[in-house]
């Protein structure tokens, strides 16, 4: 009797391990069909538009849309480059573009700007960044970095050593103000004035 007990069970046991191993088996691909989406999701590339793409890896000095005057490459001959210090221990360093004449990388700290200049009524010389919102702009005694954007200024108050010693100069030898100019005028036709002027006679008695 035992021995047929034993028979059945050792028949028995196969059918119950195949049992048992089917059915993770079987539960395996319905997981993993119901993660497949949300990993479909996390590879699907970000889509953005062509001209995007094209405006964020472009730098302006290699964009053939921008172009130069020949007035706009006389005012870079005349633009301060190298490291310029300004106030509160800050700097600008403006560096040319070698391959492209008339465009410069402006950068302060960590934020940079390419940078080409813009024609200015006023004389002084302007260089900007339109995308980034940004402006360098040199004048006799000193140069200031503005963002436009922000509507705040990066750096002020930087002087090159042509900067300096124009300053310099202007401390020492002031512009005429023309306040200064009008008493002076008033004074050279008061003079002219009096000069033209015949004296009065008096009239002559009869004999």
């Amino acid at each position: 009797m035992k021995y047929l007990v034993l028979s059945a069970l050792a028949l028995a046991t196969p059918t119950l391990l195949l049992a048992q191993t089917a059915a993770p088996k079987a539960a395996v691909p319905k997981a993993a069909a119901a993660d497949q989406p949300a990993q479909a999701a996390k590879r699907a590339p970000i889509r953005r538009s062509a001209a995007k793409v094209v405006e964020e890896r472009t730098p302006i000095d290699d964009d053939p849309s921008v172009t130069l005057t020949p007035e706009d490459l006389e005012l870079a001959k005349r633009v301060y480059i190298g490291t310029i210090p300004c106030e509160l221990g800050a700097s600008v360093t403006i560096t040319p573009n070698e391959k492209r004449p008339g465009f410069f990388l402006v950068q302060t700290g960590k934020t940079r700007f390419r940078m080409h200049p813009v024609g200015s009524r006023t004389g002084a010389i302007r260089l900007e960044d339109g995308r980034a919102g940004a402006m360098w702009l040199q004048l006799g005694n000193k140069s200031m970095l503005m963002s436009q954007k922000l509507g705040q200024r990066l750096a002020d108050e930087c002087m090159s050593p042509a900067q300096v010693t124009f300053a310099d100069d202007m401390k020492k030898n002031p512009p005429a103000s023309i306040l200064d100019a009008l008493p002076a005028a008033k004074a050279a036709q008061a003079q002219a004035g009096t000069g033209s002027a015949q004296p009065e006679t008096a009239p002559a008695k009869a004999p």
